[in-house]
């Protein structure tokens, strides 16, 4: 299909057939998902790609068994980890390192080194740390006294960082859904969930936050809810 057949035939679909589907397909559209984009490559995403029937069931309860989930013949769950960074910040510095030694001149190397080693050892330890919400003021007066001087970015506090966590997250499962429809398989993001329970039954760390469960499998006639409708472009576009 073309990208625009793409985005037509992704819809949420509520209802699937009692058809299986392939694995090793949902799998290679999540490996698609990591290759969205996110902030500063830092990568806090995890991906829990369900395929045992009794862990279904146990989600689909936890998915307040909407039919999107208790017909859905696989689940993908999107994670966030933001506590994750230290490990992600580490590896960041190894592969930037490596592009400055292969695509820079010697004689800035050194130099671009170290301000990738400042970005990834320092700012963002800094930036995505958490504390209680302490850190976040701290963060929030500090570039409160920089923005008089110059044009900086405000939103740091700790709950500003997790909007960027889960916004990041969110476009890999974007991302999934369309290599989905790429494959004629269909999905549906889904919000309505016990993040406790979900967390308890995939045994994540307290550190760890769903992002969101998307259902799959291969639509039922009575899977799609009527026509599509949209907000008409007019209202939503604003040309400057």
């Amino acid at each position: 299909m073309t990208f625009n057949e793409i985005i037509n035939f992704r819809r949420s679909v509520r209802h699937y057939k009692d058809l299986p589907i392939d694995s090793e397909k949902v799998k290679y559209c999540i490996e698609q998902a990591t290759l969205a984009p996110n902030s500063s490559n830092m990568q806090l995403w995890e991906f829990y790609h369900i395929t045992n029937p009794e862990i279904l069931k146990k989600l689909s309860v936890a998915c307040l068994d909407q039919k999107a989930a208790t017909t859905a013949q696989q689940m993908v769950v999107f994670v966030t980890r933001q506590d994750l960074y230290k490990t992600r910040t580490k590896k960041m510095i190894e592969l930037e390192t490596q592009n400055v030694h292969k695509n820079s001149p010697t004689l800035k190397q050194e130099k671009r080194i170290k301000t990738w080693n400042m970005y990834y050892g320092k700012v963002m330890p800094f930036l995505y740390s958490r504390f209680w919400g302490i850190w976040g003021i701290v963060r929030k007066i500090l570039v409160n006294i920089i923005g008089i001087f110059r044009p900086i970015t405000y939103q740091v506090s700790e709950n500003d960082v997790r909007v960027v966590v889960h916004k990041t997250c969110a476009l890999a499962a974007q991302t999934f859904m369309l290599a989905m429809a790429s494959e004629k398989y269909d999905t549906c993001p889904m919000e309505g969930f016990d993040s406790h329970r979900v967390k308890s039954i995939l045994k994540l760390p307290c550190g760890a936050e769903i992002n969101m469960i998307i259902s799959c499998g291969i639509r039922d006639e009575k899977g799609v809810w009527g026509d599509r409708m949209r907000i008409p472009f007019s209202e939503v576009y604003k040309r400057i």
